[in-house]
């Protein structure tokens, strides 16, 4: 009996004319030919469990709802993860802007794509050098994690050494991407170090940085505010020991932070990075995110970026402006293998978006969402640590998120996680794993978005579930 032959109309290979045409096109008889490469043990021999073809377009529509809706989502439920990925709240001017269609299909190519794109990316590294008190930005890279593998990259062409230093409290998932852009090609890797941490108060320890650091260190990197959400009050002496020994300082930080806390120019990064998700982009399963690298602007840093940088030039005309690219030969683009480093798809998109939040906001605007989302974020430590069986890990100041210890509740992060659901709350994000010194230990994060209510039905939820 042969097999019933199933065609997707949404799927054009499955046209039985269509693949056949294909196959004969790359010269196969088999469909399973174009799988050799792929050993035996490694496929899957089952049925796909895919529904019937729908043939109409409601249907499908109604039918890919039907799968979303079983999701679990912010918009239902009370959300207290970070970690990396917060929930903040995104100006309807956001979307309306980065939707338009000169700036939506608008691809990271040349003048041909170019329809006001280069302007809107000159204004946002103007207005996130501002932020920063940095001069040099380049247009985002991937995400966060990206952007501070690529700043420890830079640190080592820099000064040509071939080892960093890392704190012990680095977010994990970041850390990973790290470590494997290091990595590199034979010939280039970079080794990482990792520093302490006073258990006490969770800052960096600086004897074990002054232990470790030599003149091998190309980069002291540190995260301000880190995963744990401590504000590194030590970041001035820190930047100090770096630079006493030649080596770069990098420092990682929350845009929004920059509202209220100084800038890493201000106590002595050469090079900042960071993530642009909190600037009006949505959570996307991992797709709001782009990575920002900043440097002062001078020949030594500037000449070391892998990404476009647009700046204004004179033009032939009499006091009109155009817009180019600063050191297009440092790309991959133009000098191919001969790169620094490979430069692809780019979050230019993402760029035009801060561009917009950080237009709409401006100083105060910033300054005010920082002092409200700390100020709640207080709170919430101040309520959560009355609990009995709960308190919090660490005594330092902190920004959004902080580390809460269960362990003399008896319970797991993940008991109680899973209680927190019939509450309609997502718990914060079960560090145990990760930090197993801490015991079970969950990472909080509270945004702008949190009113004192939702802040309340939390602690109310943590103290029945608790106890």
């Amino acid at each position: 009996m042969s097999e019933k032959k199933i065609v997707y109309p949404y799927i054009p290979n499955s046209v039985s004319t269509v693949k056949a045409q294909m196959m004969k096109e790359v010269g196969i008889s088999d469909i399973m030919e174009l799988y050799d490469e792929i050993p035996e043990h490694l496929r899957f021999k089952e049925k796909m469990n895919l529904p019937e073809p729908i043939l109409d377009e409601y249907s499908i529509r109604k039918h890919v709802e039907g799968l979303l809706n079983r999701n679990k989502n912010c918009s239902e439920y009370l959300n207290f993860l970070g970690a990396g990925c917060a929930q903040h709240y995104v100006p309807a001017v956001c979307d309306e802007i980065n939707g338009r269609g000169e700036f939506l299909t608008a691809y990271s190519g040349f003048f041909w794509g170019d329809h006001g794109k280069w302007q809107a990316w000159f204004e946002y590294q103007s207005l996130m050098g501002e932020l920063l008190d940095m001069d040099h930005l380049s247009v985002p890279q991937y995400d966060g994690a990206q952007a501070a593998a690529s700043s420890l990259r830079m640190a080592s062409r820099i000064n040509g050494r071939k080892e960093v230093l890392l704190p012990k409290t680095m977010n994990p998932e970041i850390l990973l991407v790290v470590r494997n852009y290091l990595k590199g090609a034979a010939g280039s890797e970079i080794a990482s170090t990792m520093i302490g941490f006073d258990p006490k108060t969770g800052l960096l320890d600086l004897d074990d940085l002054r232990s470790k650091i030599s003149d091998a260190t190309a980069a002291v990197f540190i995260e301000n505010p880190s995963y744990l959400g401590m504000i590194e009050s030590q970041a001035e002496e820190i930047g100090k020991i770096a630079r006493e020994n030649g080596a770069e300082f990098v420092v990682y930080t929350d845009p929004i932070a920059l509202g209220m806390i100084a800038p890493p120019a201000h106590y002595g990064a050469t090079i900042a990075c960071g993530d642009l998700h909190p600037l009006g982009i949505h959570m996307q399963c991992g797709g709001g995110q782009g990575g920002f690298v900043a440097t002062h602007d001078d020949m030594e840093h500037a000449s070391q970026f892998k990404d476009f940088v647009v700046s204004l030039t004179d033009t032939v005309v009499e006091g009109e402006y155009g817009l180019g690219l600063v050191l297009p030969m440092n790309l991959s683009y133009l000098a191919r293998e001969e790169a620094k480093e490979y430069t692809g798809t780019s979050t230019g998109l993402w760029a035009i978006t801060a561009a917009v939040y950080l237009s709409l906001m401006g100083p105060k605007g910033m300054e005010e969402i920082a002092q409200t989302i700390m100020q709640k974020a207080q709170y919430a430590a101040k309520k959560i640590a009355q609990l009995d069986g709960v308190e919090l890990r660490f005594s330092s100041p902190f920004f959004k998120e902080f580390v809460v210890n269960f362990d003399k509740s008896g319970k797991s992060v993940k008991k109680i996680n899973k209680a927190l659901l019939k509450h309609r709350i997502f718990g914060g994000k079960d560090i145990s794993r990760e930090f197993p010194e801490f015991g079970q230990s969950a990472l909080y994060c509270v945004t702008e978005i949190m009113t004192k209510e939702d802040i309340d039905r939390l602690v109310g939820a943590l103290a029945k579930v608790a106890k």
